[in-house]
């Protein structure tokens, strides 16, 4: 494999993972980690990743639509809308936590460069506040899910106990009528901890979540404060969300970005 071959092959398994460790990428790649390392410092000369010690994210705007596309269709522009709505909730000051994900990353994009608290469970995350001084970053550890970058299980659970928050963040993998579900249940555990740790509940899904069940119930609607998502929503879930007395906040597309391609 000719180096520019094996650094797009270690692009693709950065962005399907969020977070590899430098062995892991090593052997993915069939090279030493020294080759494995030059390969990194070119990507990251690049902007493509960040490397962090022991490892690499992949911090590029291709990070979402690659990560979801081993999962389901894409929707790169509606997370996009949905991070900058999300943004809008979150006041100068305030402490925020950030769960993993493709959504929540776009949101935590948004918020480079303000005066916050925020913690987060995720080292895709965590890398874009690292050498931000305007932010107080705080990284919850704990057994780190290999596709995604996020931290869980009994550590993260501990840790998540003694913190109190203003706001969370979260995903969902699925809602349905019965509530909010996900697809992981060490990360559901360590999500429903988080909703502990939070004056209140915030979930950010596209439209293509609605309508949908995952493998594990996260929450139901009484519990959640508000729910952003993007303007394809349903207008049956419109009506839905708001005779359960859940607020739905909109994000609206980048028009500017519109004019431009026209």
């Amino acid at each position: 494999m000719i180096a520019d071959e094996r650094r797009q092959h270690a692009i693709q398994f950065l962005a399907e993972r969020g977070f590899v460790a430098l062995p892991a990428l090593a052997s993915e790649l069939g090279v030493s980690e020294s080759t494995a390392r030059r390969d990194l410092a070119q990507l990251e000369q690049e902007g493509l990743i960040k490397r962090t010690h022991g490892g690499a994210v992949f911090v590029s705007d291709r990070f979402s639509v690659l990560t979801y596309a081993t999962r389901e269709m894409e929707a790169e522009e509606e997370k996009t809308s949905i991070g900058r709505a999300a943004a809008a909730l979150v006041a100068d000051g305030e402490a925020v936590l950030l769960d993993g994900g493709t959504t929540t990353f776009q949101l935590a994009r948004q918020l480079i460069g303000r005066p916050l608290q925020v913690v987060t469970n995720s080292l895709p995350i965590a890398n874009l506040f690292g050498s931000s001084p305007e932010t107080e970053l705080i990284l919850v550890g704990g057994y780190l899910y290999p596709k995604t970058g996020v931290a869980c299980g009994p550590l993260a659970q501990r840790m998540l106990e003694a913190i109190h928050v203003n706001k969370v963040f979260m995903g969902a993998a699925g809602l349905v009528e019965e509530g909010c579900f996900n697809a992981n249940t060490l990360m559901v555990e360590a999500e429903r901890q988080m909703m502990k740790c939070a004056d209140e509940v915030v979930i950010l899904a596209d439209h293509l979540k609605f309508g949908r069940r995952a493998l594990v119930k996260l929450c139901s609607y009484d519990e959640v404060s508000c729910i952003v998502s993007d303007d394809q929503v349903p207008a049956d879930w419109r009506e839905k969300l708001t005779n359960v007395g859940v607020t739905l906040r909109i994000g609206a597309p980048d028009r500017s970005q519109v004019e431009t391609q026209l």
